[in-house]
């Protein structure tokens, strides 16, 4: 009896401990919400000057008509991937950390790729013609080009979003009727819609498991093929540096190696703001880290395999346009990628770095650094030293399109902020599953 009265008391403070982000928020929550709020406006502003100007404000030229709207559509997919890898891969492994993470990455995909989505259609340039991409019957018998990637790509992303949210939602159902108990007013009857009657019955319980597993056995391909598609977007096209089986791979490995980093860079300053140091622990942070440390070492091999291939091929082109990338126009922006991605991971093969939350936390923004930098190498350089020397140009940034950039991140962080007060961010049934089995420090 005494323990089962302890184990309520347990459960009660977890409760409070985490839903007490969601209580009023703090003047340095509305300054962080203003800021992001009004960089989105400045972008907004410049992707309608752009709009009613034209792409030229946008740097863009012949030859490099993808550029850092491309760059950064990449990147954010990119970062979508480690929501389906902490959430459905972990959990069909059993892996003990992941209830401390997936709540955060989960979020995190979903703002992704509403981010990413949008720079397709600011790549386009007259955007109110982006239905010409989707598959439907018309008046004039127009159907979208299925041989092309850039197409796929809408197939792909939709499909990804879709499970994401429903994965997303789902685990948050036993925690919506949580909140349901200690909300009122509007805010009860809301969390009592999205719990969708929950009581947490053993029938309840038993079906919630099976779902999760079914919905995770269903995500995990899409972490292989989602990436797998937005590289063919490259690897379909005839051009040197881009023509390669190894980009399927190679951005599958970069996508979760970008993604976990930026799981790091959220949840590290998450846990110091809302005082989770109780539930997210440093043996957590380790073993992410060691997934972190694995996947630079893919991409570290990928970038060597990239250039054996290109120089074992034979191919006068393709081994021109490595040789560029490592000492031509964007020289600098390559070896800051090799720093970032392959050099700065290496020190988390030190345990004391691996639990050093400062140092975790600037190794995941060089990271992020790096993987941006390594999208853009990969695209302006190829398209701008491409087969023959008289059509050959540089692309140089403006401040419409570094602007609009800039303010994708902070669109992405506007919707984070809101996320974390007005759901869970942790998996609070989750979290009392692992600590009912004795392994609250796993």
């Amino acid at each position: 009896m005494h323990n089962s009265a302890h184990v309520l008391e347990l459960n009660n403070q977890l409760d409070n401990d985490i839903l007490a982000a969601m209580r009023k928020p703090s003047t340095l929550y509305w300054f962080a919400l203003a800021v992001c709020l009004f960089v989105v406006m400045i972008g907004g502003a410049l992707w309608g000057y752009q709009i009613v100007t034209g792409m030229g404000v946008a740097g863009k030229n012949n030859p490099v008509g993808w550029a850092m709207y491309i760059t950064t559509f990449v990147f954010w997919v990119g970062i979508a991937h480690s929501g389906t890898l902490i959430s459905a891969v972990l959990l069909l492994f059993r892996a003990k950390f992941r209830s401390r993470f997936n709540r955060s990455a989960e979020a995190m995909t979903i703002f992704a790729i509403m981010t990413a989505g949008l720079f397709p259609l600011i790549h386009m340039g007259r955007v109110w013609f982006f239905y010409f991409v989707m598959p439907y019957p018309n008046q004039r018998q127009l159907w979208s080009n299925f041989r092309s990637p850039l197409v796929w790509d809408v197939f792909a992303i939709s499909t990804y979003l879709t499970i994401s949210l429903v994965f997303f939602y789902v685990g948050m159902i036993p925690d919506f009727a949580i909140v349901r108990q200690r909300a009122s007013g509007i805010r009860k009857w809301i969390y009592g819609v999205l719990s969708v009657g929950w009581r947490g019955t053993e029938t309840q319980w038993r079906h919630y498991n099976q779902l999760c597993i079914l919905l995770a056995a269903f995500a995990t391909p899409l972490v292989v093929s989602v990436h797998s598609v937005v590289s063919w977007d490259f690897a379909m096209a005839i051009l040197p540096g881009w023509h390669t089986t190894i980009f399927a791979h190679y951005f599958v490995a970069g996508a979760i190696f970008s993604g976990t980093a930026m799981v790091f860079t959220l949840v590290i300053p998450m846990r110091k703001i809302f005082h989770l140091e109780r539930y997210i622990t440093l043996e957590h942070f380790e073993s992410l880290t060691k997934l972190l440390l694995i996947t630079s070492l893919i991409v570290s091999y990928a970038y060597i395999v990239e250039f054996l291939l290109a120089f074992y091929s034979g191919n006068p082109f393709e081994k021109s346009i490595f040789v560029y990338r490592a000492t031509g126009d964007y020289a600098g922006l390559f070896w800051i990628m090799v720093f970032c991605n392959c050099v700065a991971p290496l020190i988390l093969f030190v345990k004391k770095i691996r639990r050093n939350l400062v140092v975790l936390f600037i190794v995941s923004i060089l990271i992020n650094i790096g993987m941006w930098f390594e999208r853009f190498v990969i695209i302006v350089s190829t398209l701008s030293h491409d087969f023959l020397p008289y059509a050959w140009g540089l692309y140089k940034p403006t401040l419409v399109d570094t602007g609009i950039v800039i303010a994708s991140f902070a669109w992405f962080f506007l919707f984070f902020l809101l996320f974390a007060k007005t759901l869970p961010i942790l998996a609070i049934t989750e979290v009392k599953e692992v600590s009912a089995k004795g392994e609250h420090h796993a």
